[in-house]
């Protein structure tokens, strides 16, 4: 009876118009979770892969991870470690917009050592959310972010694009991370690199 109404609260969610409007949303909401949890690093993986229709979504991080209690309940809206917010509404949402598209959600995590999300799409369901704006949404993270190394990396199966901050900060000689013009720059190699990885793979990026 529980856990048809856990279902219930997320077909709700669904009905109520809280899926994201694309993935870049998902993305910084779970960021924001890594955050949250003292994460020090945080990867992100996009992968499409056109002969499985896949479109993959990893955040990986190394926060202070969930206890097993908690990891069992994190899909359930109503769990939350914010202190203003008493729903935690984000890891039900990406897992409605996964199950949407014909994906599926999976969590793991282990306390002390960090938390892993895999999002999955099926690229070409009627129901997939668009990209959006990966690099707006990564450029904002880091903006607000600076000691956090962030590193994303993109695959088509074919090519790959990889951006890491660690690596940037090796070349900027002094210049802070989120100086503007490093900011914007960051913001226009990461768009470079969704072009040329999913341009033509996914509908959304022009090819």
């Amino acid at each position: 009876m529980l856990n048809e109404f856990f279902l219930l609260i997320r077909d709700l969610v669904c009905q109520w118009g809280l899926i994201m409007r694309d993935i870049s949303l998902h993305l910084m909401d779970i960021m924001q979770n890594s955050i949250r949890a003292q994460a020090t690093e945080i990867n992100v993986m996009l992968i499409a892969d056109r002969e499985k229709d896949e479109l993959t979504v990893e955040i990986r991080d190394n926060g202070i991870g969930m206890d097993e209690s908690l990891l069992n309940q994190v899909r359930d809206p109503f769990v939350t470690t914010r202190t203003t917010r008493k729903v935690g509404l984000g890891i039900p949402m990406l897992e409605a917009s996964a199950e949407r598209a014909g994906g599926k959600l999976d969590i793991k995590s282990q306390k002390s050592k960090g938390t892993t999300v895999v999002a999955t799409f099926k690229i070409s369901h009627i129901d997939r959310l668009p990209l959006g704006n990966i690099a707006e949404t990564i450029m904002n993270i880091i903006a607000a972010n600076k000691e956090i190394d962030i590193s994303l990396h993109l695959s088509n199966k074919q090519e790959e694009f990889n951006f890491s901050i660690s690596e940037i900060k090796k070349y900027l000689d002094g210049v802070p991370i989120d100086n503007i013009d490093v900011l914007i720059w960051i913001k226009d190699y990461i768009n470079d690199g969704v072009k040329t990885i999913f341009g033509g793979v996914l509908n959304e990026v022009p090819g």
